[in-house]
């Protein structure tokens, strides 16, 4: 996360890195996002954090931050957004939120992280472009076949 906060302290959004933060009246910060386009896609954007404050959840932070993160790629064309988390127990709250909002799962990676904790990804659509290739998606569903491929 430094290293991203470090290069958009430095080139602003030319880093490919822009940031949401959610602060109190008094200044105080309960959480924040991180997200940017995707490079080498045409209108796909990755969030890359979301954070709020274990004792402000529960109060719409997260879900602020995160509709913020979807206005704003969207005013830029964005037609999907695309967020990783981990499968352990502490980032359920992460996954809650993005069910929530409307994510769907498309992928896991089984023992991506460390064994039993898995790699799973979610995108949301946030143009017609991206319902369109939603359904696309859906369609192929069925045709995934997770047997391990064998090579003769």
């Amino acid at each position: 996360m430094a290293e991203l906060w470090e290069a958009y302290s430095r080139h602003g959004e030319a880093s490919g890195y822009a940031f949401a933060v959610f602060r109190q009246a008094d200044g105080t910060v309960l959480g924040y996002a991180c997200y940017g386009p995707h490079p080498l896609t045409e209108g796909t954007y990755d969030l890359y954090w979301i954070v709020v404050d274990p004792q402000a959840r529960g109060q719409g932070i997260g879900r602020a931050l995160l509709e913020h993160v979807e206005d704003q790629a969207r005013s830029t064309g964005a037609r999907l957004l695309v967020a990783e988390t981990s499968s352990s127990s502490a980032y359920e709250p992460a996954r809650r939120l993005y069910a929530s909002r409307g994510y769907a799962r498309e992928a896991v990676l089984v023992d991506f992280y460390a064994p039993g904790d898995d790699l799973l990804i979610y995108t949301k659509p946030l143009s017609s472009q991206g319902q369109d290739a939603a359904g696309r998606r859906a369609a192929l569903r069925p045709y995934v076949d997770s047997r391990p491929l064998c090579v003769h």
